[in-house]
Formats: structure tokens, C-alpha cells, sequence
């Protein structure tokens, strides 16, 4: 298939195109974060064109939908609709915590019954997290995202069912997390593209105009008060 995917949920930029007949894909990973909005659109036009791709030939355009970056779901959602409906081709959103269950597969290597607990920073003490367990070549999983705290996560369960703990978090909250089984992997665009065909076979695309970032948290900040009470409060213990 033809694809181009995406993803600039977490702090990195990662986008790769495949072609069809080719084994490898083109990709390109970079710093995001406010980098993101002026780089994103020309590093897809130049992968394309290493591709000698044009959009319209596109199966889909694949991108990471979240959760995730507040700016960072908003920008790629935009430039998403934006290339899709110019082009005329299906949008194909793609869990951000799927990604990153994909990615620790392919690093270790596992197969059928692989479980996963996914996570990404979420900021404000919190992670999104969500497990995925790995039958008949895609990804399941019995409940949503969950926007939880470090010491939320069941140990034992993690344990006990040989779970990889999987994302972006291990750094910042090292002593608050299960020492077992850690796996550094984010939602890459060649994670994207090993999803992306069970997910169209699954009916999974949508239009241009049906391309939706996913929201975990409303709240995204704290106040200036906010701030200033976590301070006070940090002080005087």
C-alpha cells in the first residue's frame, strides 16, 4: 500500500512513507514541541517526493490521533484534513497508546499474547494509559485510556500476566513505576504503518472531514493560582 503516517502527539516529530514494492519505508524523525507548525508540512512534501509519491496516490493518510500534546493532536489533525481532502484520499486516525504497544512488540521481538500497558506523559503528575493484548496479528484492548497517576498502576497485575510497560514516562517518574519489564518506545509513524493495514481492513478510515483528534483531558493547565498554591504548598511541608 501506499501510505504516508505521522505523529507529533508526544515531544518528537516522526513521519515515514511507504510505497508499494518497496521494503523499506522513508522516514524522518526530529524534535517537535514548537517546531512542529513550521516543520511538519515540509518534511512530508520532501519524504514524498524521496517517495516520487503525489498525495493522490495514496491509499491513506495515516496519523497519530491521540492521546497525547494538546498543540501537537490539533496540528497533526489539521495538516491531516488538510492533505487528505486536497487530495481526495481517507484519513485513517490511529491510537497514540496502540503505537506505542506496537513499537515495544517490535523491539522485543513478541508475538501472539503479547500485553502491553502503553503510556505517555500526560503532564500535571498524570499518564495516559491503556493495555493492549496481541492476538491474531492485531491489537486488543478490553478498555479505553485511562488518565491515571504512577502509583495507580496495579504492580502485581503487571507481574503476575508478564506485562512490558511500554511509552515515554520511565524518565520522569522512575521511582513511581513498576522496575520490570520497561520499554522506551513513542507512537512513531513506522509503528503507524505496521498498524495501519489490519486497522483499513477493519474499516477504520474515515473521510477528511471526520478526522478527530482524541481528547483525554479537558484541563490542559493549570492556572496562574493553580500554580501558585502547588508552590506555597510545596514550600511549607
Amino acid at each position: 500500500m501506499n501510505l504516508l503516517a505521522f505523529d507529533t502527539s508526544t515531544e518528537w516529530m516522526s513521519m515515514a512513507v511507504q510505497r508499494h514494492g518497496q521494503a523499506q519505508p522513508w522516514q524522518h524523525h526530529a524534535a517537535g514541541g514548537a517546531l512542529t507548525s513550521t516543520q511538519l508540512i515540509p518534511q512530508i512534501l520532501a519524504l514524498m517526493a524521496q517517495a516520487a509519491l503525489r498525495f493522490e496516490e495514496l491509499d491513506a493518510l495515516v496519523f497519530g490521533a491521540g492521546p497525547g500534546s494538546f498543540t501537537g493532536l490539533r496540528s497533526a489533525c489539521a495538516v491531516a484534513q488538510g492533505l487528505a481532502f486536497g487530495a481526495g484520499v481517507p484519513v485513517l486516525p490511529v491510537n497514540t497508546l496502540m503505537a506505542v504497544a506496537e513499537e515495544a512488540r517490535f523491539q522485543r521481538q513478541a508475538g501472539e499474547g503479547c500485553r502491553v500497558l502503553a503510556m505517555l506523559d500526560a503532564r500535571m503528575d498524570e499518564i495516559y494509559a491503556q493495555k493492549f493484548y496481541f492476538d491474531s496479528g492485531q491489537w486488543l484492548s478490553d478498555k479505553g485510556c485511562r488518565l491515571i497517576k504512577p502509583e495507580d498502576i496495579d504492580v502485581t497485575e503487571v507481574l503476575d500476566m508478564g506485562m512490558l510497560l511500554a511509552g515515554n514516562v520511565f524518565e520522569t517518574y522512575a521511582a513511581r513505576l513498576p522496575q520490570s519489564g520497561r520499554v522506551h518506545a513513542l507512537p512513531c509513524a513506522t509503528a503507524l504503518l505496521r498498524l495501519a493495514p489490519a486497522l483499513l481492513a477493519g474499516g477504520g478510515a474515515v473521510a477528511a472531514a471526520q478526522a478527530l483528534p482524541t481528547y483525554v483531558r479537558d484541563k490542559v493547565a493549570q492556572t496562574t493560582q493553580e500554580r501558585a498554591a502547588i508552590k506555597a504548598a510545596t514550600a511549607s511541608a
